[in-house]
């Protein structure tokens, strides 16, 4: 199935693409709110897979029949159409993972081995998911390392101030989310990178809640990594991409040894494969590759910049509404949002709210979102999260509001 492809974006029309949206859930319409934590799948992205499976599956980069080219051509095509969709200069600086977390952890400990020592410093801050934290936590135990972490103001934005004096002599990286998971806050990517250059210190930006939903080009933020996970992006799950600008991938040891990394082994030394193969040790997932490929494809042919566009203007709504309902109070206020409000309802658990509105067919996410850091700062231990897809409309906000009046009448509040 192909996508439509419309000058104005349609929600409604775009719904369509998505099989999952067509079932009910306790006789009601599904109306999915958790693209946050794992989006939807289209059709193309569905049947990319299965066509793998079907007319392609082999091994790939080691076969010379004809399954294995047909393979091979595949996976690397889809290397290209994530390179162009973030807007990397070079395929080779794409390195396929199975998601942002294994793409923090391969530079955690690449470049931790590489680059260093005792007493050095990283940088990360209050927004950050946990896999953009435990990874350097890890990695300073090991080494003797410090983290350092730069506070958020209460209305969940970066405190400047406070970032530009946390960058010091010792910094040897700052680590970063593009978009927040919990508040959607968009950190000023571009600003940061230069700051930190400007001290002589590389930056790796957690994209994973950006990809999806922003215009990213790599280049332009200059940034020296970038994680994104497919999943996020309406891809498979167990698939994603590291950015890494070639000379650092050059530079740094590889992160797992085996099968594809290496381009001759004997007892007596292995001599590691060219970039971006150094770091794909072992078989990949392959169908995820492929299918990761047909959601770029499937975003572009929707048009990003609409989609952006109308997923911006529906998270401001939502945020409007949900402060605007008597009862329901929003976490956080950031200057700039993106994809994701988190709220509480007074005198309710979030997770007694998620168990009501699941029963009225909104599947939304409660609890600490992967954020414990974030939210011991905020002084709470859970919110209710609705995050939102291309595939949402103002009628999603709809229902959630009418969900939220049942949660009020279940509970008395």
């Amino acid at each position: 199935m192909t996508p439509r492809v419309a000058p104005h974006f349609d929600a409604r029309s775009a719904r369509r693409d998505f099989p999952v949206l067509a079932q009910r859930v306790h006789g009601r319409p599904l109306t999915y709110l958790d693209s946050a934590a794992t989006s939807l799948a289209p059709w193309p992205v569905i049947e990319a897979v299965r066509r793998f499976d079907v007319e392609q599956r082999s091994n790939i980069h080691r076969g010379l029949h004809q399954l294995s080219e047909r393979a091979t051509a595949a996976y690397e095509e889809a290397r290209v159409k994530v390179q162009r969709f973030l807007g990397a200069g070079d395929a080779r600086e794409i390195v396929f993972v199975r998601g942002t977390t294994e793409a923090i952890n391969l530079v955690a400990h690449s470049f931790g081995h590489a680059r260093l020592q005792a007493g050095d410093e990283i940088v990360v801050t209050e927004l950050e998911h946990h896999s953009n934290i435990v990874p350097w936590q890890l990695l300073c135990e090991r080494l003797g390392a410090r983290l350092r972490v730069a506070p958020i103001d209460d209305a969940g934005d970066l405190r400047w101030d406070e970032l530009e004096r946390l960058i010091g002599p010792r910094t040897r990286l700052v680590a970063m989310a593009h978009v927040s998971n919990a508040l959607g806050t968009v950190n000023p990517i571009a600003r940061v990178v230069e700051l930190a250059h400007s001290r002589g210190v590389p930056v790796l930006v957690d994209g994973a809640q950006a990809a999806p939903h922003l215009l990213v080009d790599v280049r332009a933020l200059d940034c020296d990594f970038y994680a994104v996970s497919g999943h996020k992006m309406y891809g498979p799950t167990g698939i994603g991409a590291l950015y890494g600008k070639a000379e650092w991938l050059e530079a740094l040891p590889p992160f797992q040894g085996g099968g594809d990394m290496i381009l001759s082994v004997s007892f007596e030394k292995t001599v590691y494969n060219r970039i971006p193969f150094k770091f794909e040790a072992g078989t990949p997932n392959i169908a995820g590759a492929i299918g990761l490929g047909a959601a770029v494809d499937y975003l572009e042919q929707a048009g990003r910049a609409e989609v952006a566009a109308h997923e911006s203007t529906l998270v401001d709504r939502a945020a409007g509404a949900l402060g605007s309902t008597p009862g329901v109070r929003l976490v956080g206020a950031p200057g700039r949002r993106a994809c994701v409000v988190s709220f509480l309802v007074e005198g309710v658990h979030p997770h007694d709210v998620g168990t009501v509105l699941d029963r009225e067919g909104v599947a939304l996410r409660t609890g600490h979102h992967c954020a414990q850091p974030l939210h011991a700062r905020l002084g709470l231990d859970a919110t209710v999260r609705a995050s939102f897809g291309l595939y949402n409309s103002d009628e999603d906000i709809a229902r959630l509001l009418r969900g939220l009046e049942r949660v009020k009448e279940v509970f008395h509040v």
